[in-house]
């Protein structure tokens, strides 16, 4: 994903966008089909073999270097750098390690238990907007957010397919619960968690 940097310090080759990686791909276009290859075949892994965790932000984490730990040294490491996508200023990145542990700290605290599936399901439109705002990655957001809430959404005893959600309109309804509408993305939510 393309995003707009904030900071001179941007984790790329110099004179171009390619992130700096373990392979020293230099070609943006030919890093991002090999992070697609690598980053699908270790979330098939994680589909069978989920990380154990009590789905805090070091739980979150550990899903993100998983995934990423072959080709990025800061795998599983917080940005450095403020980015924004579209118009969309995600969280300082001084600020991610509070926040996300703050976000999260609900889970453990009963925010998802003994609720209706109706509830359960804007509870996590909720969580999920506050993880997508924090976009606490330099790369992988996305990808780390979706494992994430799918292990967690079946540890409930519900489940979601992920792959049978339009992925243009996920993104229009996160777009616009960055703005303050949150109905599209409690709508994904609603029709997408299933009872098992």
């Amino acid at each position: 994903m393309s995003y707009t940097l904030n900071s001179s310090t941007d984790n790329c080759y110099e004179g171009t966008t390619c992130l700096i990686n373990k392979l020293d791909i230099r070609d943006e276009k030919i890093l991002n089909e090999i992070e697609a290859d690598i980053t699908f075949a270790k979330a098939s892994l994680l589909e069978k073999e989920p990380i154990k965790g009590s789905f805090d932000f070091d739980h979150y984490k550990a899903i993100h270097h998983f995934l990423f730990l072959d080709l990025f040294d800061w795998a599983g490491q917080i940005r450095t750098v403020n980015i924004s996508k579209k118009g969309t200023s995600f969280v300082s990145h001084e600020k991610i390690e509070k926040i996300g542990k703050l976000c999260l700290s609900k889970i453990s605290n009963g925010y998802l238990d003994n609720i209706s599936h109706g509830e359960f399901a804007k509870r996590i439109a909720e969580l999920y907007h506050d993880m997508n705002m924090l976009h606490p990655f330099r790369e992988g957001n996305g990808r780390t957010q979706r494992i994430f809430f799918a292990q967690l959404i079946r540890y409930y005893g519900y489940d979601i397919d992920f792959s049978e959600i339009d992925f243009d309109y996920l993104m229009f309804a996160t777009i616009r619960a960055a703005n303050g509408v949150m109905d599209f993305l409690n709508e994904v939510f609603l029709d997408a968690i299933k009872t098992r």
